[in-house]
């Protein structure tokens, strides 16, 4: 395969098979000594979690891990984290998996230094001001899903457990100093979590594209990405071991998460409080709620997306770009509704309180609203 290359937006970037065996030397690269790998409980055991660690210890990095992450990493998650880092003395990170990983990696990197407590950096205004910069320490992003893209992102969505609310730390030291980006990390994924997954950087690359802010780079950035996720998905669902479209996927991840610099939307503002309350699988959750919010924007966005289905050369234009949706959907089995998806007995007020209080809503081409949040909510469940 020739898909492989050195790249330096937003930060810099080792793509392509095999590319993991540079993990010392990114190390090293970033003055990283003894570093700790942080990933989740179900990678921890597995071939390429170990042989990563294989190649630390065999270049004097030591084999050190912290694997007590969640599959929504939370607040207690982080707590032992930065506990373990600080007794271990560890110099850096290597946040590693999907996800869970790479978000409990980047605020374990960012929270061992800090004197205050974590949610004194939520995202909101100017808080990430009140860090240390100077005792953040470096992370090496290894992403082993092709869906979230944090490996290039300068923010963790950590859920609080005592409000069951999914809140975004920033910071922007928090980015990556190196990303390796080695598909064949991803060739073991099942089916549901590569199409999970992949659907999760498809709703960053619509919702960053629908977002009314401007950013002309993240535009053409984000129209990419969803060629990308149309072409290589269904590709990568067949055929795990397909490297080219897994490679392609891993990129149109990446490329998700930066387009959405430009912001998200409704997706994310309803999928937030729902994964945060019933733990359904954030790719999955943002799939199932997109064909709503596609219709709750379309005023907003219908001009736009005639261009994207010309582009993507899908007919009908914007009513053609949401019929290819829900056959897109139905290609990998997600399920119609929130309440096939396992949400069951809701708190709607509370999730419509959560949505509106998500960062994610200042992103949404349509004002979001009590009352057409409350519908929205009802159409997706």
């Amino acid at each position: 395969m020739t898909l492989t290359g050195n790249w330096s937006y937003p930060t810099t970037i080792r793509f392509g098979t095999g590319r993991i065996s540079e993990i010392a030397e990114a190390c090293e690269s970033a003055g990283i000594k003894k570093p700790l790998l942080v990933t989740d409980r179900g990678l921890a055991e597995l071939p390429i979690t170990q042989n990563t660690l294989d190649i630390l210890e065999a270049a004097g990095l030591g084999r050190a891990m912290f694997s007590d992450v969640d599959a929504n990493p939370n607040d207690k998650n982080a707590e032992e984290g930065v506990r373990a880092y600080r007794d271990g003395g560890y110099d850096g990170v290597v946040a590693f998996g999907g996800g869970s990983g790479l978000d409990l990696g980047k605020v374990v990197a960012f929270m061992a230094g800090q004197t205050r407590p974590l949610w004194d950096f939520e995202d909101i205004g100017d808080w990430w001001t009140r860090a240390d910069a100077d005792a953040i320490a470096p992370v090496i992003a290894v992403p082993t899903t092709a869906g979230t893209g944090s490996e290039v992102g300068r923010a963790s969505v950590i859920s609080n457990t005592n409000s069951a609310e999914k809140k975004i730390i920033f910071h922007p030291k928090m980015l990556p100093v190196t990303v390796i980006c080695d598909p064949e990390l991803t060739a073991g994924m099942p089916q549901f979590i590569t199409a999970g997954t992949g659907l999760d950087a498809f709703a960053h690359c619509v919702e960053a594209y629908s977002s009314p802010h401007y950013h002309p780079m993240s535009q053409g950035i984000a129209l990419e990405g969803m060629r990308l996720v149309k072409d290589n998905l269904p590709k990568a669902y067949a055929n795990g071991n397909d490297m080219e479209a897994r490679a392609n996927m891993m990129s149109a991840a990446a490329m998700g998460a930066t387009a959405f610099q430009k912001g998200l939307g409704a997706i994310h503002a309803l999928s937030h409080p729902i994964g945060a309350v019933h733990h359904t699988h954030h790719g999955t959750t943002n799939a199932v709620c997109m064909p709503a919010v596609l219709q709750f924007n379309a005023d907003a966005i219908r001009g736009r997306f005639e261009q994207v289905a010309a582009f993507l050369q899908i007919d009908g234009g914007f009513d053609g770009f949401c019929a290819f949706v829900d056959e897109f959907n139905d290609r990998f089995s997600i399920p119609k509704t929130l309440t096939d998806l396992g949400v069951n007995n809701p708190d709607i007020d509370k999730l419509v309180d959560a949505a509106l209080r998500d960062p994610s809503v200042g992103g949404n081409p349509v004002e979001m609203t009590a009352e057409n949040t409350q519908a929205l909510f009802k159409a997706v469940l």
